[in-house]
């Protein structure tokens, strides 16, 4: 049983992957360490794995891409998101160190090592979760719902009888669902609430992109879209005052 808290702060997606900049997560773990939320979720597809993506394969932007620069691009990554903290506690006049609940939901582009390995059987033994930076997260595997605090915490809300994404807004998701969550995956930031019988007042969010680069498949109007955290405040029994704080914000702030 996970304790109660009453902070989340959750980080979309990530996507680390090397060439691209990744700054951005030293000003979030900065950020981290002054606002100090009881538990940070990580909703998934924090590195992103393009050495194995089967959507590439053949075309000549695959070229070049290998599996150890994937994972090394990843562990940078955490390094500067984690970075700010560790400073913090090895403070030699520290006397109470900020140990938050650190959550990781495994994304579909992490999921990409699992399906590899089960596709190419000679790769067995020699590619794993155990590969990428999260020595210091509870990891939860792909798709399986984690609940803190009566939050449901998922990479995407799947529609049992596909395995797929639901579609359409927040507020047909969070009807479907029937409690509080928050997940990534899809580009984008989408919130609705509503209140139950009871007066629990619930929330659904969708925010699902935490970098700076835009994506060249996504073209030049697909990259203009919301990036950033979010922050659930004042938690308690699912619900919460969510504050949704843009990269914008803390570039500003703690870069």
């Amino acid at each position: 049983m996970i304790k109660p808290t009453v902070r989340h702060l959750m980080i979309p997606d990530v996507q680390a992957k090397p060439g691209v900049n990744t700054d951005h997560l030293t000003w979030i773990g900065r950020y981290l360490v002054d606002k100090k939320p009881d538990a940070i979720i990580c909703i998934g597809d924090f590195a992103d794995m393009p050495s194995l993506s089967s959507y590439d394969k053949g075309k000549a932007s695959f070229e070049g891409r290998r599996y150890v620069k994937d994972i090394q691009a990843a562990r940078d990554a955490m390094d500067k998101l984690l970075a700010p903290m560790y400073q913090y506690n090895d403070s030699a006049s520290r006397k109470n160190k900020y140990e938050p609940l650190m959550v990781m939901t495994l994304g579909n582009h992490e999921k990409r090592i699992d399906r590899a390995a089960e596709s190419q059987p000679e790769l067995g033994g020699l590619i794993s979760y155990d590969d990428l930076p999260y020595e210091d997260w509870e990891v939860y595997d792909y798709l399986e719902p984690v609940f803190i605090d009566e939050i449901c915490y998922s990479h995407f809300m799947a529609n049992p009888m596909t395995g797929n994404p639901y579609s359409g807004s927040c507020a047909n998701i969070l009807q479907k669902v029937g409690c509080s969550f928050m997940a990534g995956h899809a580009q984008k930031l989408d919130a609705a609430t509503r209140f139950t019988v009871k007066g629990v007042q619930q929330w659904g969010i969708v925010a699902g992109a935490c970098y700076t680069h835009n994506e060249g498949y996504k073209g030049h109007q697909g990259n203009y879209h919301w990036r950033g955290v979010v922050m659930a405040n004042d938690v308690k029994n699912g619900s919460f005052d969510p504050m949704f704080v843009s990269l914008d914000y803390l570039k500003r702030r703690y870069s």
